[in-house]
Formats: structure tokens, C-alpha cells, sequence
């Protein structure tokens, strides 16, 4: 008995010590990070004191403060940044849909101001900015180096009052000026017209009036042909729309779809992510549905676009997507300003990530050359531009979720598209033929 005791508490002993083994290093690993750490904010303290006590001239410390927070954020990836107390009112405004400026959606690549989309009916569209234009100078001030907030500032100014920007733009040899008058922008988030049988919604922005507005167009729309029973179908066109509100995409989504996962959102931890889910109730009965996207589709756009794709609901139609599969964190900050972070991913209902691939069309349809950039570069003419997106700002995350073959399988999808996307040209009934067998095979789900 006695020698059973003496083995038994031998293998505590040795447990104890095999513990003890792991445990330690773990714990010196943990306790050399956190010294590391320390030791990185006395430098930037040292570095921070130094300034303000050596510059040539006097600093302001609290933009210095600032703009070491934003140069933080700014280093995770293209959307992080700090918003200070007027931009942080200036964003919850824009999304009640009403506010003074241009109306463009922008983000930064290469040290200049890239555009997303120039919004619908505002003084930027109407001017002739497009999506894809690289502003390098806002009434002759250089853009590059500036960061986001920056170059906001500089476009800022009193609604009637003019701005010069200078665009680059891909097919356009030289950069040239664009005149803006500012403007109060009221969004008007959802527009309808009625084609024959069919509505098209054209969703121009995700704002706090975004499904109400689609509503309420679609029901003007049906009453307008005579009841749902005249109703042949539905266009979703979200072409340049650039995304807004996570919970008005849900909701648009929910609107022609009975049941299943809309989108789920996945952060560091597992215990972090969510799922959202369709409700009953189809407000077209089910009747068949087109989703026109194109490269300024993005965010809560390429959610609905990917969502009605993956339960098969509609035929998706024209270009890739954006590709922003991130999800920002609005934080209130002491002193009344705010963190936007990055702290999650998008996942359709199948599982796809879209982020830095964006949604692919089921069809691809390519929009013609504008005439301004045939005149501007003829030998040109008739070709496509390579399309901008999330993948090719600086600094974007990376889509770590699909396999090698995934990818493969992908490629080879969006290369049979592209085919028959060229076969358009050389003899369009055929390919229109194919068109409708394509669409009708993605609709039965095969």
C-alpha cells in the first residue's frame, strides 16, 4: 500500500514539476512582451516631450496627440482612423441623410485621395468626378501626404462656394481640373422607376432611410402597373453605391428572402461574431429578381449582393465588387471624439469573406468606355480598365479564409464569365442566349 502512495505521489511531484516547466517560460515570454511595450511608450513619451521642448517652432500638443493616435490607426489598414469631435458629428449626420459637401465616398491609396463612388445627384457626380479618380490637389494644395482628415478639411467649405480638385484618372494621359460648386447633399437613398412589368430600385446609399424609402418606392411601383400580379420582377441596382449602415443592408436583404443567414460577422475571438438571420416575408412573393453591382459597389452593397446571390434569390450582374469586408467599430473617445477600428469580417451565408475579393458577378457585363475617355486616349477605345479595389489600397487585409483550390475554382468561374462576356461582341444573341440559361440555372440553385 505504502509503495502505491509513494508511485502516487511521485506523479504529482512529477506533474507538479512539468507544470511548473511549461508554465514558466510562458510566463517569462508574457512578462518580456509587456516590458517591451513599456518600454516602447517611454520612447514615444521621450520622443513626444522632445518635440514640444526642441521643435523650431511651438507645437499645439494636443494635435500633436492626435495625429500620433490617427498615425496608429492609420498603420492597421485603410478604414481605422480617429475621428475628431467635428468629423465624428460630421458622420453621424451623413447618416440621418442630409449634409453640406460634395458627395463623394473616399478612401486613401498612395498618399493621395482615391474616390469609391461620387454619390447620386450631388454637385461631385454632376461635375464629372467617377469612381476610381485619384484627387492629387484641392484648389492647388498637394493631397499627398495629408491624411484623410486632412484632405476632408481641405474640402470642406461654406454650401455655394466653389472647389477646384485635380484628377488623376486611369486612360487620361494628363491630370486635369474638375470645378465643384458645394452643395447641401440630401440623400435621397432609394429612387424606382417602372420599365414595362418590371421596378427598378436604384439604392444609392445605406442610411438610416434606406429600407423605408424601398419600401415605399416599391409599393408606389406596384400600384403604379396595377397590383403585384402585374409584376414580372425586380432590378436591385447597387452599381456605385458605397455601403453605410450594417443594419439597413440586413433589412433590404430580409426583404426578399423568407429565411436563412443574411450575413455573420467574425472578429479575433469566436465568441465575437454574429449572425443575422431573414425573417418571413418576401415583399415580391418571390417573383425573380436582377442585382446590378460594379467595382463601386462596397461594404453593406456587396452584403446584399452576396447574400441574394448565395440563396440563390437573384441573378447577379455586371462587375466585381469593391471588395470591403471589414467591419469598423465606432468608439466614443474622452473629449468627445471617436475610433473608428477595425474589429470584425463579413461572411455571406455560405461562408465567403469578401474582403480584398469582393462578389462576383453571375454574369458579367462590363460597362462601355465613357466618350470623354475615347476622345481622350482612342487607341484605347474598347478596352477595359483595370478596376480599383480594396485589394489594391495600401495597407488592406488580406482574404486568409479561401483555400488554394477555392481560389483555383474561382478564377476559373470568373474566367468562363469573362469569356462569354467577350463573346458579346462577336455575336450578342448568342450570348444573350447564354445570358438567360446562365441566369435561370443560378436562380434553380445549380
Amino acid at each position: 500500500m505504502n509503495k502505491y502512495l509513494v508511485a502516487a505521489a511521485a506523479g504529482i511531484l512529477g506533474g507538479a514539476v512539468l507544470s511548473t516547466q511549461v508554465a514558466a517560460p510562458l510566463l517569462a515570454q508574457e512578462q518580456d512582451a509587456d516590458q517591451s511595450v513599456y518600454e516602447q511608450l517611454d520612447l514615444f513619451g521621450d520622443v513626444f516631450e522632445r518635440i514640444r521642448a526642441q521643435y523650431v517652432n511651438e507645437v499645439d500638443t494636443s494635435q500633436l496627440v492626435e495625429a500620433a493616435i490617427n498615425g496608429m490607426l492609420n498603420s492597421l489598414d485603410p478604414h481605422s482612423s480617429y475621428l475628431a469631435p467635428d468629423d465624428y458629428e460630421d458622420m453621424r449626420v451623413q447618416t440621418r441623410g442630409s449634409f453640406g459637401g460634395l458627395g463623394i465616398e473616399i478612401t486613401q491609396q498612395d498618399g493621395y485621395v482615391r474616390v469609391i463612388t461620387p454619390m447620386d445627384d450631388t454637385p461631385a457626380a454632376q461635375a464629372g468626378v467617377e469612381p476610381g479618380d485619384l484627387l492629387t490637389h484641392v484648389d492647388g494644395t498637394s493631397l499627398l501626404g495629408l491624411t484623410l482628415a486632412e484632405a476632408v478639411d481641405l474640402m470642406r467649405g461654406p454650401v455655394g462656394s466653389e472647389i477646384v480638385v485635380t484628377v488623376l484618372r486611369e486612360g487620361v494621359a494628363e491630370p486635369f481640373d474638375i470645378s465643384i460648386i458645394r452643395d447641401t447633399i440630401r440623400m435621397q437613398a432609394v429612387r424606382s422607376r417602372v420599365e414595362g412589368n418590371i421596378i427598378v430600385l436604384r439604392v444609392s446609399t445605406f442610411n438610416e432611410q434606406t429600407y423605408d424609402n424601398l419600401e415605399s418606392e416599391l409599393q408606389d411601383g406596384i400600384a403604379e402597373m396595377g397590383g403585384i400580379d402585374q409584376l414580372q420582377g425586380v432590378v436591385l441596382d447597387l452599381r456605385n453605391n458605397p455601403g453605410g449602415l450594417l443594419m439597413q443592408a440586413i433589412r433590404v436583404s430580409d426583404a426578399f428572402l423568407d429565411a436563412g443567414e443574411i450575413v455573420s460577422t467574425r472578429g479575433r475571438e469566436e465568441a465575437e461574431g454574429d449572425r443575422y438571420n431573414a425573417t418571413e416575408g418576401d415583399l415580391i412573393s418571390g417573383l425573380p429578381m436582377v442585382v446590378l453591382i460594379n467595382g463601386g459597389s462596397a461594404s453593406a452593397s456587396e452584403i446584399v449582393a452576396g447574400a441574394l446571390q448565395d440563396h440563390h434569390r437573384a441573378v447577379v450582374v455586371g462587375e466585381r465588387s469593391f471588395g470591403k469586408g471589414s467591419v469598423q467599430s465606432l468608439i466614443p473617445l474622452r473629449g468627445d471624439g471617436a475610433m473608428r477600428l477595425t474589429t470584425a469580417l463579413y461572411y455571406t451565408p455560405s461562408g465567403r469573406s469578401i474582403q480584398a475579393l469582393g462578389v462576383a458577378p453571375d454574369i458579367v457585363v462590363h460597362e462601355p468606355a465613357h466618350p470623354d475617355d475615347m476622345a481622350a486616349a482612342p487607341e484605347e477605345a474598347g478596352t477595359t480598365r483595370p478596376q480599383r479595389s480594396e485589394s489594391s489600397l495600401r495597407g488592406a487585409l488580406r482574404n486568409q479564409t479561401i483555400t488554394d483550390d477555392e481560389r483555383r475554382q474561382m478564377e476559373d468561374e470568373e474566367r468562363a464569365a469573362e469569356e462569354l462576356a467577350q463573346l458579346r461582341n462577336e455575336d450578342y444573341q448568342l450570348a444573350y442566349a447564354l445570358d438567360i440559361l446562365r441566369g435561370l440555372s443560378v436562380m434553380n440553385g445549380q
